[in-house]
């Protein structure tokens, strides 16, 4: 992205990422779970903080550690990074009755930094969801079914888009994760359920 900026922020965020690359630069980072404080503060806006292949080696790592979750996305804060940065992709291995119903088909791999969204119709869609950071438990939680992605790619450009069903699920859990929501926040009452066997198709 653009040239670095200068500041305490910037080598805060420096230091940090540089310390996971370090770390688990060619494995997986460990997913930071409920109840840490960097879960639920709004994190800071991406301004260029990182040199271009520092970035680059984030974003893997991210992606190597979302599929050995394996999830369909992940928010820097969910490897202890307070920046608005995060990575989605779902290959949508579900029957077609569920990607019917739930109209979940493939996102190809997407990193959206700076991340706002909006409702772009009036549809709404209940079904189950569940997250890395909460591990365990899922609960039926109201969506939009159609929304505008308004974000940052990694070369600095901004871009508009429009995700519908499952997709629209997906950007909605991430982008919430950059404003310390989680989805348990939005569950509807009394459907937080115990993950007893298998997670369900719905997890983050």
């Amino acid at each position: 992205m653009a040239t670095p900026s200068e500041g305490a922020g910037t080598s805060s965020l420096r230091v940090q990422v540089e310390q996971l690359l370090d770390l688990y630069g060619d494995g997986v980072a460990p997913i930071v779970q409920s109840g840490d404080p960097v879960l639920r503060s709004v994190a800071g806006q991406y301004e260029g903080q990182l040199e271009d292949e520092v970035l680059a080696a984030l974003v893997e790592l991210m992606r190597r550690t979302m599929y050995a979750a394996p999830g369909v996305g992940l928010a820097a804060p969910q490897i202890g990074l307070p920046v608005q940065l995060a990575v989605i992709e779902d290959s949508a291995a579900v029957s077609e009755e569920i990607a019917e119903s739930r109209e979940r088909y493939p996102q190809e791999f997407l990193v959206i930094v700076n991340p706002t969204y909006t409702p772009s119709s009036l549809r709404t869609a209940d079904f189950p969801e569940g997250c890395l950071s909460v591990t365990g438990y899922h609960a039926v939680v109201r969506r939009h079914a159609d929304v505008t992605l308004r974000y940052t790619d990694l070369g600095g450009t901004s871009r508009l888009a429009e995700f519908s069903g499952w997709p629209a699920r997906i950007v909605q859990h991430e982008t919430d994760h950059l404003n310390g929501i989680l989805y348990v926040d939005k569950a509807e009452p009394g459907t937080l359920t115990e993950i007893v066997d298998t997670p369900p198709v719905s997890s983050q």
